[in-house]
């Protein structure tokens, strides 16, 4: 999971392996597999390196929720 913040400015943990695609309209609008969107705060560009960093995380074996999107 990594944590993002809600457009209204609520942090939340969003799954990233639900991720379809990552736009910027301008608002950053992240659609998810089941074509359902979050507005979100972080430039598409932050998203995208929060789920890489994540993922890195995950095959290191070290993924901590409590620090994803530090």
């Amino acid at each position: 999971m990594i944590c993002l913040t809600h457009f209204k400015g609520t942090p939340f943990y969003l799954n990233a392996e639900l991720i379809k695609s990552v736009e910027a309209t301008p608002d950053t609008v992240i659609t998810l597999v089941d074509e359902s969107k979050v507005m979100v705060q972080e430039t598409p560009q932050e998203v995208a390196r929060r789920v890489i960093e994540y993922r890195r995380a995950l095959l290191a074996g070290r993924y901590e929720p409590h620090s994803a999107g530090a």
